[in-house]
């Protein structure tokens, strides 16, 4: 740019004498008008041989390129890089106006950059807008360079981001409460529900089930098999309660039958200690009733008796002997006479009592029928005593049946379960078709000194009872009150077991 012996337009400056005296020179920031930017100028000295200054090289260097190569830096819309001096003026500018014009010493920003305190990274720039910045200085000068960005600018991405986390919290909430939601729903809800409802059922409430769910999973499985241990604690439930039920009817049916037998004990109690008294009695009785019994049968052996007393006499020997077989049948009741057993047909035993008992029926204008099915089995007992129980019964019927009536007798044989094993018995059906017994009369009918008759004795059934029972068998009675009544006998076969059963059940009355 220039050498010795020209005159060049800045010989005058300081920076061109600077290098002319062996220095490195830089000039002041200068304007140029015409190109709209600022520019400086570099002068280094060039030394010949003989080690002397013999040129200065000038180099001119336009401050455009500088902040070009700064601005390249994508600072955004509102970046921008200037050069300022120490004292606060606009050496280069994107706006040329402001280049050497315009003075921010006053500024905030101009503060920061040369104040010796720790620089600021936000601040308000010379136009009072807050930007984000940094600022650099220039080795060797009193400048700065300054790159600043508009603080709404630079933090709009970081706004951004923060929108976008915020967006993005907000969308996890709301996955998180939909996925709480989901999962109350579709598990900890139907868990509750089965929890409640196994408290319920643990009360012994059936009625507070969960219905059963439409679901293949756990849950679905769990609540099929909850459903199945309900249903089968309640089947279990309710055949507990039933068997309970059954067990209290038969605890009652039992306190029923022991109240009854406590007071058929009493009775009996009371029935023994009567009959001990009446035993007595009659055994008192019968001394002198012997003895008037013999005093009139010698006076029947007197030939000079009148025709009136020798009535009167005969009248009176016969209510005697009648008041004999009354205590003699008494007597035999207090203390039977133990069975002779022997083997005895049946046929034979109830056509002998049908032959004694036949003129009366015939008498009173009754039908007998008789039905023996062939062949029996034969029996083994005392001959007499099961005649007179057969007797007792015909003789019972034929009272009991009305003139022009029917009297059924009815022989067969009959298997009976006892202990698991089949007994054969034989059993004698007598039927007739009077009046019928009272239901409040049949449990009573086989009890001593109790009679429906008005002249009866009340011994005939008791007899029929304890004859049986000795014999190993059993009566039984049905009776239809107006219509008929059945009293059965059942008599072991002579090959079968033995039997001593004692029923009492309505109409139907077994000893």
């Amino acid at each position: 740019h220039g050498s010795f012996g020209k005159s060049l337009p800045f010989e005058g400056e300081s920076w061109y004498r600077d290098s002319l005296e062996g220095r490195l020179a830089m000039s002041d920031i200068q304007l140029d008008r015409e190109r709209g930017e600022s520019f400086f100028r570099i002068s280094a000295p060039l030394v010949g041989i003989s080690g002397r200054v013999t040129s200065v090289l000038i180099a001119t260097v336009g401050t455009r390129a500088i902040l070009s190569a700064v601005l390249g830096v994508s600072l955004g819309k509102t970046g921008e890089c200037y050069l300022v001096s120490r004292n606060g003026t606009f050496l280069a500018h994107k706006e040329p106006e402001r280049i050497l014009t315009q003075n921010i010493a006053q500024s905030e920003s101009f503060k920061n950059i040369f104040s010796s305190r720790r620089e600021r990274i936000t601040y308000i720039d010379y136009r009072g807008i807050a930007v984000i910045g940094s600022s650099a200085r220039v080795h060797g000068t009193d400048w700065a360079l300054v790159v600043e960005q508009d603080r709404d600018e630079a933090f709009q991405s970081a706004d951004q981001l923060k929108g976008y986390i915020l967006l993005v919290v907000l969308v996890s909430t709301l996955g998180a409460l939909a996925a709480a939601w989901l999962l109350s729903r579709y598990i900890v809800l139907p868990i509750r529900k089965l929890s409640e409802a196994a408290r319920s059922l643990a009360g012994g409430n059936f009625q507070g089930l969960p219905t059963v769910m439409d679901r293949s999973d756990e849950i679905g499985v769990l609540y099929d098999a909850f459903q199945d241990m309900a249903a089968r604690l309640h089947d279990r439930q309710q055949r507990l309660e039933e068997r309970v039920i059954l067990r209290e009817a038969e605890l009652k049916q039992t306190d029923v039958r022991l109240m009854q037998t406590r007071e058929a004990a009493a009775r009996s109690q009371q029935l023994a200690s009567l009959g001990q008294l009446a035993a007595g009695v009659a055994h008192e009785i019968r001394t002198p009733l012997t003895s008037i019994k013999m005093f009139l049968e010698g006076m029947e052996t007197d030939s000079e008796m009148s025709p009136d007393f020798a009535e009167d006499l005969r009248v009176a020997m016969n209510q005697t002997k009648r008041m004999e077989a009354t205590i003699n049948r008494f007597l035999n009741f207090a203390k039977p006479l133990e069975p002779v057993f022997s083997k005895v047909d049946v046929t034979e035993l109830v056509e002998d009592a049908l032959l004694v008992v036949r003129p009366r029926a015939n008498q009173q204008e009754t039908i007998v029928r008789t039905e023996i099915s062939r062949p029996l089995p034969s029996i083994k007992g005392d001959r007499k005593q099961l005649g007179e129980v057969l007797l007792n019964l015909l003789v019972n019927a034929l009272e009991a049946t009305e003139s022009r009536g029917e009297i059924r007798v009815c022989v067969r044989t009959e298997e009976v379960m006892l202990d698991r094993m089949a007994t054969q018995y034989v059993r004698i059906d007598i039927g007739d078709t009077g009046a019928g017994i009272r239901e409040e009369d049949i449990n009573r009918l086989f009890d001593p000194f109790f009679t429906t008759k008005a002249t009866g004795t009340g011994l005939g059934l008791s007899m029929v009872y304890t004859t049986l029972k000795q014999h190993g068998g059993k009566v039984t009675v049905q009776s239809c009150v107006g219509k008929e009544t059945v009293f059965s006998v059942f008599i072991p076969a002579l090959s079968g077991e033995t039997l001593g059963i004692f029923e009492k059940d309505g109409k139907d009355t077994d000893r």
